[in-house]
């Protein structure tokens, strides 16, 4: 654990606030969920909650069988990071932050499909020789908490219609496994 030095009173509400220069580091945004762990020497960790990592050993099933079948690299992200990847070296991509062009895609809540001539979204700020191809958000009753897609490597050709379907398929199922 690193200390920050900065301290914060509870209000009679029990409330704390966390610092804005914390809270753009960890990219905490209003209405995220924060988990809330103990420790024996009385020490309280927050932890930003994402609903996915329940699913992140299935994902990377998903991800495994999407890009056998489709012979293209297959990630699966929360809000936040890439969570399940296959088709590409995983310390590449692997629970690398999202980059802000992937983040305003999925918050418009729509399938994507790129198109010669179109602008490059990089899917991490690590790894730039990937591109986004595909890619359609998973949403659970109505909140987006993540998105499904294929990846380009530099020299790939443009995906299809049909590939577009199969993510959005796969995030629509992905979608349903978080419902009660």
């Amino acid at each position: 654990m690193k200390a920050t030095g900065i301290v914060r009173r509870v209000d009679d509400l029990g409330r704390i606030v966390i610092p804005k220069e914390i809270r753009r580091t960890l990219r905490i945004r209003e209405g995220d969920p924060l988990e809330i762990y103990t420790e024996k020497d009385g020490g309280v960790i927050f932890r930003k909650y994402s609903p996915m990592g329940d699913l992140q050993e299935f994902a990377a099933q998903v991800c495994e069988s999407i890009g056998t079948a489709t012979g293209r690299i297959a990630a699966v992200a929360d809000r936040d990071s890439i969570i399940a990847l296959h088709g590409a070296p995983k310390r590449e991509l692997l629970d690398k932050p999202n980059s802000q062009e992937l983040e305003k895609i999925m918050e418009q809540r729509k399938n994507y499909l790129y198109q010669s001539g179109d602008a490059l979204i990089p899917i991490t700020d690590a790894a730039e020789n990937y591109h986004l191809g595909v890619a359609a958000p998973i949403l659970s009753q109505g909140d987006l908490i993540g998105c499904v897609m294929l990846l380009l490597d530099d020299g790939d050709s443009p995906l299809h219609e049909a590939d577009q379907g199969l993510v959005k398929t796969v995030a629509g199922f992905l979608g349903m496994q978080m419902e009660p």
